[in-house]
């Protein structure tokens, strides 16, 4: 009997080892998600060990979004592919993020979630006035690269990079490839270290699901119900816009590519964390996707600082909520001036956790109204936040598989035209 058991043991183990990291990583979340029902707020006790998870995927973070975009940019020809891919890249981000930004002004509109509500509490701090284009500009620039490194500054580090990665284009062939090898070498051993930090990734997220959910499980079917189904409805639509783009300019099938990605949404829900879902991204893109690191080395580590589509929904809703609970009405004009502030804004919530609730502060004060409810929604403000980093990370995923494919079609035609010979020529 026992020699039995133990062979059930192992055959069970083995099942498991060969299951992908991908299905691993959601057989642990929805153990999470059972403890966290099951224990309620006793399930916080497994916090630390998700706090451990989300450590080591920052650890790894900054050094790869460095060493993977130089190598990325060194590994290209000439500097106007390097203008070519930039400029399509900061479109599609510019017009996705105005989308999301109009999905969640009308499910807003739609919902009314803060019609009904009363406000108790006047404004009685300062959050800060908003920034001006100009201020947000002079901030991508590190005055210390040491400085904008430890402190975590991805827009630093990535501003820094491009320029590094601009100049060795610059360089004479032989010292150009030197260090181009160099810069290939250290991005290598860099993923190499993110398939390490992975192997702990179905326990990390199962202790943050465990977490998230004994700790706000019941707040759903509170008050701010019909916030939540605002923001988590204006997040779907957003998904499902990405899915068509894919399909109508590369023919992929979209259920086909979300199963393939599957594992980064786990990570994104779990860590809230663009900088340290980057990690997953990146390892997908490689892996799974097989896109070209000259692209996705480029796309995701800009995307996880420039493209926050979810965070844009989340600042419209919060700033029309609060407005419907303060019984103020946006004309149209005025409503278009959100649509531009908030655009500045969500280029400003930092990747990290809750970054954007801070963004959504400024939001709200900017236009003068009280904080009361961006303090309410602090309280449920990881729910919130599982759905923007995911909108996030799957919107960079999205640009970086459309962007891959549209240049290799590229090639194909200037192959057939004769014009490039080799297949790896940009």
């Amino acid at each position: 009997m026992q020699k039995q058991a133990t062979m059930k043991a192992s055959g069970f183990l083995g099942y498991y080892r060969q299951l992908s990291l991908g299905v691993k990583i959601l057989i642990w979340m929805l153990a999470g998600v059972v403890i966290g029902i099951i224990f309620g707020e006793q399930a916080t006790v497994l916090k630390p060990i998700g706090d451990l998870f989300i450590k080591l995927l920052l650890m790894a973070a900054i050094p790869l979004v460095f060493f993977n975009l130089i190598s990325a940019i060194t590994s290209l020809s000439d500097i106007s592919i390097l203008g070519r891919i930039g400029v399509r890249t900061l479109g599609f981000y510019i017009i996705t993020t105005s989308a999301a930004l109009c999905m969640g002004l009308l499910m807003a509109n739609i919902f009314q979630p803060g019609a009904g509500m009363q406000l108790t509490e006047p404004v009685t701090e300062e959050f800060g006035a908003v920034p001006s284009v100009v201020n947000i500009v002079l901030d991508l620039f590190p005055d210390n690269i040491f400085k904008a490194f430890s402190s975590g500054n991805v827009a630093q580090v990535v501003v820094f990079a491009v320029f590094l990665g601009i100049t060795s284009l610059m360089l004479p062939a032989p010292q150009k490839q030197s260090l181009q090898n160099g810069f290939a070498l250290i991005a290598n051993l860099l993923r190499e270290l993110v398939k390490l930090v992975l192997l702990f990734a179905p326990i990390g997220v199962g202790a943050l699901a465990a977490n998230t959910v004994g700790e706000h499980g019941g707040k759903i079917f509170g008050p701010l119900a019909k916030f939540l189904v605002s923001v988590w409805t204006a997040q779907l639509l957003m998904a499902c816009i990405y899915m068509v783009i894919l399909f109508l300019a590369t023919g992929r099938s979209p259920l086909q590519w979300l199963r393939t990605t599957a594992s980064l949404y786990a990570t994104t829900a779990a860590t809230c964390s663009s900088l340290a879902s980057l990690v997953v991204s990146m390892n997908i893109a490689q892996n799974k996707l097989r896109l070209p690191e000259n692209i996705y080395s480029f796309t995701l580590p800009l995307g996880a600082q420039l493209n926050k589509d979810g965070t844009a929904i989340m600042l419209t809703v919060v700033l029309l909520f609060t407005a419907q609970a303060a019984g103020v009405e946006f004309s149209f004009a005025q409503q278009l001036t959100i649509l531009v502030v908030g655009l500045i804004l969500s280029e400003g919530s930092g990747g990290i956790p809750s970054g954007g609730l801070v963004i959504a502060m400024i939001f709200v004060e900017s236009f003068h109204l009280p904080l009361e409810i961006a303090g309410i929604v602090a309280g449920i403000y990881r729910l919130v936040d599982m759905g923007s980093t995911t909108v996030n990370c799957m919107g960079d995923l999205t640009w970086s598989t459309v962007l891959s494919d549209l240049e290799a079609r590229r090639r194909q035609k200037l192959r057939a035209r004769g014009e490039i010979e080799d297949a790896g020529e940009s």
